[in-house]
This record gives structure tokens, sequence and C-alpha cells, in this order.
């Protein structure tokens, strides 16, 4: 640990209090994470009784890789390093009995929820909208991260809509344990409710993990929070690491406060604050802290830095967003050729996804290499998916999570309340849903018709299933089956537009071409493929491509502020800084300023060398263009550390805004602690 500065040497050593790291942007906080597992590993810890919990894959293969060039051979044994979400479905797995549930649980992903509540919604109502499938789908999500049971729901209901939605997230619950499934949000609230009720497990669990280690933990929602309280026990052995000056995710149920509330809730609680930062200059640093000093703060942090003081921060005007893409991609491809430095070392840092377009055209037109961050895989369509649980279930009757995304699609009057009942018939029998479509007993749960209508779908699944795995042609078979069941005619009904029916068809066509140069390739040698070959094939290839962010090549990121959070780069371009877009319109309408800062000062310290800040004085909006003001955050930094191209003042109006959303933030904060 010689490399260590004093504050990140005390927080590795100390392990007989709990304790919360405030670490500051680029102050080395995963270095400190792992510096301490392996500290407690050599203090006679096994590594095995150790957790460390973060809140995405690509952070936990970062904290595992480093883990694992500071223990050596067995050392690191048994040593978790995972995802919340994934130590959630561990737990879920591990003891799914006392759950009631059955051992292999099928974890939902939105689209299956949106399905489920789609039915759930036409037997209550009759009918449903998008917008409302929407609405419900949140609504229930925000139940579950803030610790909400479909009992406390319904009692708390104030209004119709609440009701209504309270009683759709019983019936949502009670069907996804009839289908031995569990959504993202239950990977959390599932494992708390267990270990409530069950204390002979929670002492398992403590016992198993003796030490607790959460990074970013201002992400923490209350349910997470309280998984976090309950796995510590009264021992408080842990230590989380976090920063509310970049909790940036409210809208996920985030809640900043669980800091505070840690010393409430352990009156033992050591704080040890982080303020070197390693990453950027001086300057940076400086403007980032005079923004973020506008925000109420219960723990006070000022980042500092050894490295030079650095160049001023641009600020850049443009007649409107056309030209802000031009003017941005001459100012990296001039940037680049004089500092000699790569495309992978620039960043474009925007609000929201939309925002990208004309940068993409831009880059484009000036054959600039770039990748988008977070974009949408081609495997996470709507489409794509469908046809792939169609495979899957082809090739294994025993993919209940296929089973229910298609046992359905296209519509085969196949309801929520005939699957709930196939569901515990299956769960009690300890058989697939597929193989318990054929089963006589199912006769005693089910009506003739609704029975008739599964069995007929299993009798035709099986006869597809023979079909392709004998076909030399299999492409060819799986266009049939296609036309069989009228799925261009669904996606016609199931679109909001033509040319959303005929790009998601595309996807289709796309898909099955790829599919067939698979084939191809796969059988040059002159070997047969199997339709289980296939799809094992896709799956890896699934799993390839979501991991395609972790590539490092030489260009241009393009991504939003909430996708940077976590990352570097030497030169950065914050865009769109403007009222309306940042601060977000909505956020101006909630007042809910406070966030939105959080989410500039993130963007502004990803920048190691230098950050230029971009606005426009126009913009189109419904084809003419409207008048646009800077964003209030450029009044709030320091004059001396800019370098202004032009400048628009503030409206009073603005300022007034501003001085009322402060006081106002800082008596709820002050509510909240107390």
């Amino acid at each position: 640990m010689k490399n260590l500065n004093p504050e990140q040497q005390a927080a590795v050593k100390q392990v007989e209090r709990p304790l919360l790291v405030l670490a500051g942007a680029g102050s080395g906080k995963t270095r400190v994470i792992t510096e301490k597992i392996a500290y407690l590993v050599r203090q006679g810890l096994p590594a095995r009784h150790i957790a460390a919990l973060t809140f995405t894959n690509k952070a936990a293969r970062e904290m595992q890789s480093r883990v694992s060039k500071l223990l050596h051979g067995s050392q690191g044994r048994g040593l978790r390093v995972s995802t919340f979400h994934s130590l959630g479905l561990d737990i879920l797995r591990k003891e799914h009995k006392a759950l009631g549930y059955k051992a292999a649980i099928t974890l939902f992903d939105e689209y299956d929820k949106t399905t489920v509540l789609k039915s759930l919604l036409t037997q209550q109502a009759g009918d449903y909208d998008s917008k409302q499938i929407e609405q419900f789908a949140a609504k229930i999500g925000q139940w579950k991260n803030a610790f909400v049971t479909p009992e406390q729901a319904i009692v708390a209901v104030i209004s119709p809509l609440d009701a209504q939605v309270a009683q759709i997230y019983a019936d949502y619950t009670r069907c996804l344990h009839a289908y031995n499934a569990v959504d993202f949000d239950d990977l959390i609230l599932m494992p708390v409710l267990l270990f409530q009720s069950h204390a002979d497990v929670l002492a398992k669990w403590q016992n198993r993990i003796r030490y607790l280690l959460v990074d970013e933990y201002q992400d923490t929602n209350l349910t997470q929070y309280q998984l976090v309280k309950l796995l510590v026990g009264t021992l408080a052995k842990f230590t989380v690491v976090g920063d509310d000056d970049q909790s940036i995710y409210a809208w996920r149920g985030a809640q900043p406060e669980n800091l505070a509330q840690l010393q409430h809730d352990f009156p033992r609680l050591e704080v040890i604050k982080l303020e070197q930062n390693y990453r950027s200059t001086g300057r940076i640093l400086k403007v980032a802290n005079h923004l973020i000093a506008n925000n109420p703060h219960v723990f006070e942090k000022r980042l500092w830095s050894q490295l030079e003081h650095g160049e001023p921060l641009k600020v850049l005007a443009h007649r409107n967003e056309e030209v802000e893409a031009a003017q941005i991609v001459s100012e990296i491809m001039h940037s680049k050729l004089i500092n000699n430095s790569r495309y992978q070392d620039y960043a474009i840092l925007y609000r929201g996804n939309h925002q990208s377009r004309l940068f993409e055209q831009s880059l484009r037109e000036r054959n600039v290499p770039y990748f988008i961050s977070g974009g949408t895989s081609f495997f996470s369509y709507t489409e794509v998916k469908d046809v792939l649980s169609y495979l899957r279930l082809l090739a294994n009757h025993d993919d209940d999570a296929a089973f229910l995304r298609i046992v359905n699609t296209p519509r085969r009057e196949i309801g929520a309340t005939t699957l709930e009942k196939l569901g515990e018939y299956a769960r009690e029998r300890q058989v697939s849903l597929f193989a318990a479509c054929g089963e006589m007993g199912l006769s005693t749960r089910l009506a003739e018709a609704p029975r008739q209508r599964l069995q007929q779908f299993q009798d035709w699944i099986l006869k597809r299933a023979a079909q392709l795995h004998s076909a030399t042609n299999k492409i060819e078979r799986i266009n049939e089956l296609l036309e069989q069941i009228g799925y261009s005619h669904y996606l016609r009904e199931d679109s909001n537009s033509r040319e959303s029916a005929e790009r998601r068809m595309k996807n289709v066509q796309d898909l099955l071409g790829w599919l067939e140069r698979l084939i191809e390739r796969n059988t040059a040698d002159g070997e047969g493929f199997s339709l289980t070959d296939l799809v094992a094939k896709v799956m890896l290839l699934d799993v390839l491509e979501r991991n395609r962010e972790d590539d490092v090549n030489d260009e241009v990121s393009l991504m939003t502020l909430h996708a940077a959070k976590g990352l570097e780069f030497p030169h950065v371009f914050l865009i769109g800084v403007e009222e309306k877009i940042l601060p977000h319109q909505n956020s101006i309408d909630g007042d809910s300023i406070e966030e939105e800062r959080r989410l500039a000062y993130v963007g502004i310290t990803r920048a190691q060398r230098t950050c230029t800040l971009s606005y426009c004085l126009q913009r189109k909006q419904r084809g003419t263009y409207e008048d646009c003001e800077p964003s209030r955050f450029l009044d709030e930094l320091p004059e001396e550390d800019l370098q202004w191209a032009a400048r628009k003042p503030l409206s009073d109006e603005v300022k007034q805004q501003n001085k009322r959303s402060f006081f106002a933030q800082m008596n709820n904060l002050l509510s909240k602690v107390s």
C-alpha cells in the first residue's frame, strides 16, 4: 500500500468500525476497494467470506481483474465480486424452496414484464394503450425500489388510478410466482423479504458474507439499502464508497440520502474523505468545485490535484445545432492534429440520446471513426428476441423463458389466467411449462378450450422442431414458420406506424440473412450444423455484442452523461449546455435542478486535460428555429477559468428560479436527515 495516499491507507486499514468513504471523482476509489479486499485476506479473513458489490457488470469485471493481481494462488478462491442484482439472483436460486419456487427461476426482461401487464390490463379493463402500460410498469418498479409490497401499495392508495395500479401489481406478482419467474427489481426486493421472514436463511448468508464492500453507494435505492443493512447485521463489518455529488439516478430510485442515513443507523460509523484527484488538471477541478458548491451538502468536500493547472475551459456558442455538430468535429480534428493524439482520446457528451444524430452525420462526412456507447444492441430489438425465442424453444423444450415469450406471440387466445394456472401446475409437478401442456392432469385445472389451445401449441412446436432438426435448408423452414404464424401481419398490428412495422420486419430479415451466413460458415468443413448448435452460437454472439463497449478502438466516443459516469478522457466536449436541455425541462418544471447540476459536474470531471462546453443560440423545434438560452450552470462557473467565444447572459427569471430552488432543496435535505 506504499503508493496510497494517507486517506486511502486509512480507508484500507479501518476494519473494526463501519466505514463510509466519501470518494470524489478521480480519487482512486476502485483502488481503495481492491486494496482493502487484499488487506482483509492478508489479515486472515478467507476470500470466500468477502463480497464486493457494484452496479454494472463492467465495473465488477474491472474490480475482479484488479483484485486478481493483488492476490496469488488460492488466496482469492471464493471471493464474490458482483452486481447487486447478480447477488440477488444467486440468493433466490439457492433459497428457492423457502420462496416456494422451482429451482430453474426465469428472469423476465422489460418486454416480458410488459407482455404480462398487457394481458392483465386486458382482463381487468378490456383494453389498454401503450402509454398506460409504460406508466403501470414504471410505477410497479418504483414501488419495488422503494420497498413497497403489493399489500402495502393497496393499503396506501390515494386515488382511483393508484388503486388500479396496486391491484395490477398484486396480480402481476401472483403471475410471476406462477410462472416461476422474477423481474429485475425482484432481484433485490425478494431477498430482503426472504431475510425478514426467515431468520435462519439470513443467518446463513451473514455467516457467508462476513465483510461487505459496496461501490457507488450513492446510487443505492431504499430496497438496496435494506439488503445491505440485513447482510451486515449488528456486527456492521462493511465499507461503502460513494460520492453524493455524483448521484444522478434519482429516476431509477437512487437516494443519495442513504449516505447520511448511515450515520443515523450506525452510530459508530467512521467517515473518510478522498479529495485528491488523480485525473484532471487543477483548473478543471476548480471549475467543477465552483459548480457543485451551488448544491446543498451534508458532507462537504473539495477536490484538489497535484497535476498542472491546465488550460481554461472553452465555452463555444453556435448559431444552431447543425453548426454546433460541424464545429465540434472540426475542433476534434484540429486538436488531434496539433496534439498528435488519437480519436479515442475524445468524447462528446450530451444529456439525451437524440442529440447524437447530427454529430454522427458530421463525423461520417469527415470520415472520423466513432462509437456510440449505450446504443441498442441488435439482439435487444423485440422482433429479434421473438424469433430467437422461437428457435430457443424449438431447440430446448424446457426453456420456460422462451415459452412464455412466444406462447401468445402472435396472439393465440392464451391469456394470463391460463398461463398462471399452467405455471402453478408445472411448479407442483416439477416439470417445464411446455411439458405441462401435454399432461392429462392439466384438465383438472383448466377448462377444455384453453387446455386444447395449449395442447395444439405444444403439438405444433414438436412438429416444427422435428422438421427443423432434419432440414437441410433451415432458413427456409424458419421463413415458413414465420409465415404460418402470420408474424409480419402481427408486426403491422403491433406497430405505431407502417414505417415502424417495415423497419421491424427488415430487422427480422437481417437476422435471417445473418443466421444463413452463420450456418454457411460453420458447415464449410462438410459437417452438419444442428439447430442446437445454431442457437448456442447465437446466444454466445449475443453476449459478445453486449460486451462490445469493452473493446478499445481508435474512435471518438459519443455517449450520454449518465453513460459517461466512471469513465475518463483526455479531451471532453459537453454539448447542448442550454436551459431546457441541461438542465432538462422536466427538472426545471419539477424544481429539481440539483441532479442536473450533478450531471454537469460528472461531465466536467470526466476530462483529464481539456474540457469544452458548447451551446446554441437557436434550435429547430417543430420545423422552425427558436431562441435558446445558455444554461444557468455556465453562470455558476468561475469567470477567470473560462475562455468564451461569445456570451449571452442569463435572464433575471432564471437567476431567481435558481435561488428559490437552492433554498427549497436545502430545507428538503435537512428535513430528510433530521
